[in-house]
């Protein structure tokens, strides 16, 4: 017997969230029934994809080796049912997309011809703006959702998770070879830039350090964007904690480099958020699974 469709996207709401309970949640299924759809679907490959614990999920080495091409077929599958639905004649739709300035430019916006091309009778519209702005909208209904790792407070409003964004403490070369940092003592050297006053970014730095005292920087510099705080480190002003794939050009190229690497600093999820009942669900859902197999830029 060949595994069916609800099986194979159980086994991929599983591996994402590691989490049986709100996998199940998001399948539609009490967590009896979706564990069960889980081990149901092991007996019938014959090898076991997760390890659970009362308190964890993890993938096996084998769930590891299997789940792209569980991610395939589902995908697969996708292409098989918007073909049937293009021939069918599908009904042009439009939603508009919420995001914020840095990570629409560096991401969403080079997805936009790959969307398209999957999706030919649906446009997409973007709208930037600060995250609880357009939160807020989307419980409104405008955007119809929003692209965000900010840590929702907002009613009515459901999601599906896209990818981990993890921060790194980063620096021009040159900013450590005029004088190290290894920690809160050698802060006193250098320029901390940030993007407003409660200092959001260095934050993380902090919660990682024991959410401590304020580092005794020699001066603070509060450039309102992450945008604004790359090109002010890439120009050696100062030492800054930016999102991990937003730098991951600079560091390779070796224009930024990582201060006190040892440090693993917190990390928050991007995650699609829609209003509660919107009527395009559906598609949302959808639209939250292509953007997932597109890697973060």
């Amino acid at each position: 017997m060949l595994p069916d469709s609800e099986s194979l996207r159980c086994v991929d709401l599983a591996a994402s969230l590691l989490n049986f309970r709100a996998a199940a949640a998001r399948a539609g299924l009490s967590p009896a029934a979706f564990s069960d759809r889980i081990q149901r679907f092991e007996e019938q490959l014959g090898v076991r994809l997760f390890t659970r614990t009362t308190r964890s999920v993890q993938l096996t080495e084998v769930g590891e080796r299997l789940l792209p091409q569980i991610r395939v077929c589902l995908e697969d599958l996708r292409v098989l049912a918007r073909l049937a639905e293009a021939d069918r004649g599908a009904e042009p739709w439009t939603l508009t997309l919420g995001t914020r300035w840095e990570l629409g430019l560096s991401w969403v916006v080079p997805a936009l011809g790959a969307l398209r091309s999957a999706h030919p009778e649906r446009t997409i519209h973007l709208a930037f703006g600060d995250s609880p702005d357009l939160l807020e909208g989307a419980r409104r209904g405008a955007p119809d959702a929003v692209v965000t790792s900010y840590r929702v407070l907002v009613p009515d409003l459901v999601s599906e998770p896209l990818h981990e964004e993890a921060y790194t403490f980063v620096a021009a070369p040159a900013c450590l070879v005029r004088a190290p940092l290894d920690g809160p003592a050698d802060a006193r050297h250098h320029v901390l830039l940030d993007a407003l006053p409660d200092l959001p970014l260095f934050r993380y730095l902090l919660d990682a350090t024991g959410g401590g005292e304020p580092w005794p920087f020699a001066g603070t510099e509060l450039l309102g964007a992450i945008g604004a705080v790359r090109a002010r480190a890439l120009l050696g002003a100062g030492v800054a904690v930016l999102p991990a794939y937003f730098v991951a050009g600079d560091v390779a190229a070796g224009h930024l480099v990582r201060v006190m690497p040892e440090v693993k600093l917190p990390s928050d999820q991007f995650r699609l958020w829609w209003r509660r009942g919107h009527p395009r669900a559906g598609g949302l859902r959808e639209l939250a699974a292509e953007l997932r197999a597109m890697p973060l830029r």
